[in-house]
């Protein structure tokens, strides 16, 4: 229903920054909260920042300082900016969004998850 589309990914040197993109499309019809996640191999996937329609934003502990999310809701977009990456910050990033859409005169809620980008930290 609502297909999201990460970009950003790579290998980083420690220290170093990156910054991945999120697109979502298809008939929106409004987006409650945007987000990314992160999943480390033999770990559970964890929360890493998210931000409400209304600009509240949420990090987790390990990256409070380091990361900084953003959204564009005119382009149902969400950035998230990481610095000072650390090699723990190696995983896959999920991009998530929750919110309405519509087809036709019914409108439904969705949950969508973007197909993950390789984050790559070297020590």
């Amino acid at each position: 229903q609502v297909p999201l589309v990460e970009s950003g990914g790579g290998l980083v040197q420690a220290g170093g920054s990156l910054r991945l993109s999120c697109v979502a499309s298809g008939s929106i019809f409004s987006i409650d909260a945007m987000g990314w996640y992160r999943q480390a191999p033999g770990k559970q996937r964890e929360l890493v920042a998210s931000i409400t329609s209304g600009g509240r934003t949420a990090y987790a502990d390990s990256v409070k300082g380091r990361c900084t999310i953003s959204r564009d809701g005119a382009k149902n977009t969400v950035t998230l900016q990481m610095q000072s990456l650390k090699p723990e910050d190696t995983a896959v990033y999920y991009c998530n969004a929750e919110g309405r859409y519509s087809r036709g005169s019914y409108v439904g809620t969705f949950g969508s998850w973007g197909q993950g980008t390789q984050v790559t930290v070297s020590s």
